[in-house]
């Protein structure tokens, strides 16, 4: 009895323990995915945004960086919290990020957030101009005795660090959301189909992003999603976050060697200065067959137009915007996993990675580190977030326009939005029947004509669970 009579009574036994947990908890409570009662249903959104534009010397995908530019590279995101354990939402200014890259980013931000990996989502907006990260293919190399050229990762981990340290600080200050706003609207000549098809259905032109030939540029626009969408975040009257979905291959010019986000990042900053108080953060779309190239021959002034066009879009899908009370009862996070069969060229990129140079390691070393995964069981997530009316999909690679197409048809009562260029492990992922219209998309793929039934699958359970 003596003993329960001291630690009750003594300020250092157990009442002070009990005061010191506390306090603990209160203190850090954001940092565990605790939730606090307010108006909004306990659901808050805390935002980040750090530097990703590699310093002088360091590598770029294509080169090694020359020179900086007026805009550099962004890292950017949210964190959706009150919902059972926090959602984090990434979109880089990088090519690509993937196989042990999308670990150590998923890693990284899922700790920083108080949650786990599986509940967050990073992509790539697939600027040329920008680095490209896969420690896995870095790995590759440096054990075959060769320089691992743009996937040396020095940087890349300390733009992890960044966006550890900014989550971590934003989750302390996380703001309530009341409503989320949905809108959309066309662009404008922006878009085009990349493959041109003969009269035998199989590919007799690849319209790239630049596209000098104008008989060429001059054929129809072709198959593509039109639509900018936007979701945003509000406390009230106050908008807290934009995220911006539009499908398209992000490039006006590059191979400058200068780091840029090209004329998507140059729209976003516009749309930032219009609306400054809420984050924008845009991700890609399925847009591995769909470039500027019908309205872009490659001349520099281009990117201003094209990003003011996209802007025009933004703009029109920011007027229309429609709002929408939510709590966290209407939030839910689930995924899939996919085992997306490599496709069986990848196998000579080991035999030929020793006398190829930097440009033919970028674009093969992560389908050689995915075929290792792949080989090891390991799969792929795809996720949806549900949120009141919307439903956003994440999904890998360079994923064909016909994907994001399927998916929003799937449900037409819903608000679907994709961002694509996730694990960019696979590469280009086209469709079933790409496959049997060649062309480079197909040609470069790392997987095979199986992808579609295994992602539409994947996508259908999703979005018809939710």
């Amino acid at each position: 009895m003596k003993n329960h009579q001291y630690l009750l009574t003594d300020p250092r036994g157990l009442r002070w323990k009990l005061l010191k947990c506390f306090f603990f908890l209160l203190l850090y409570q954001p940092l565990f995915g605790f939730q606090q009662q307010g108006e909004s249903g306990d659901l808050r959104i805390a935002t980040f945004d750090v530097d990703a534009s590699p310093p002088v010397g360091s590598p770029l995908a294509y080169d090694s960086t020359a020179n900086s530019w007026d805009l550099g590279l962004r890292a950017k995101g949210i964190v959706l919290m009150g919902a059972g354990q926090p959602v984090v939402l990434c979109a880089v200014d990088w090519i690509g990020i993937a196989n042990e890259s999308q670990d150590a980013f998923k890693s990284a931000l899922a700790a920083a957030a108080g949650t786990v990996p599986e509940r967050v989502a990073v992509h790539a907006l697939h600027q040329h101009d920008a680095p490209i990260s896969d420690m896995g293919a870095e790995q590759l190399l440096v054990q075959a005795g060769l320089d691992p050229a743009g996937f040396e990762s020095s940087f890349d981990r300390e733009v992890i660090r960044r966006l550890e340290a900014a989550v971590k600080n934003g989750v302390k200050n996380p703001q309530p959301v009341t409503h989320i706003g949905l809108g959309e609207a066309e662009v404008y000549q922006v878009a085009s189909n990349r493959r041109i098809l003969g009269p035998e259905g199989k590919v007799i032109f690849s319209r790239t992003s630049a596209t000098r030939d104008s008989t060429i540029r001059a054929k129809p626009e072709g198959l593509i999603d039109p639509m900018v969408q936007l979701v945003s975040f509000w406390n009230g009257e106050e908008a807290l976050g934009v995220l911006s979905y539009y499908a398209v291959h992000p490039q006006s010019y590059y191979l400058t060697k200068v780091a840029n986000p090209d004329f998507p990042g140059v729209a976003r900053f516009f749309r930032q200065l219009n609306v400054p108080d809420a984050l924008h953060v845009h991700f890609n779309g399925a847009g591995a067959n769909v470039t500027a190239g019908k309205y872009n021959d490659g001349a520099h002034e281009n990117r201003l137009l094209l990003a003011e066009r996209l802007a025009d879009g933004m703009k029109r899908a920011w007027e229309s915007t429609e709002r929408h009370s939510v709590s966290s009862a209407d939030v839910k996070w689930a995924m899939e996993p996919v085992a997306l069969q490599p496709n069986e060229k990848i196998k000579e990129i080991e035999s030929r990675m020793k006398t190829e140079g930097y440009r033919y390691l970028t674009n093969n070393m992560i389908k050689l580190a995915y075929l290792r995964r792949f080989n090891a069981g390991k799969k792929i997530d795809i996720s949806c977030l549900s949120i009141g009316p919307a439903r956003i999909l994440h999904l890998p690679g360079e994923l064909f326009v016909e994907y994001q197409l399927a998916a929003k048809a799937e449900r037409p009562d819903l608000f679907v939005a994709m961002a694509a260029y996730g694990d960019y492990g696979p590469f280009y992922i086209g469709n079933s029947a790409a496959y049997e219209q060649d062309g480079y998309e197909i040609n470069v793929s790392g997987v095979t004509a199986e992808a579609e039934p295994a992602i539409m699958g994947a996508v259908r359970k999703l979005l018809n669970d939710a």
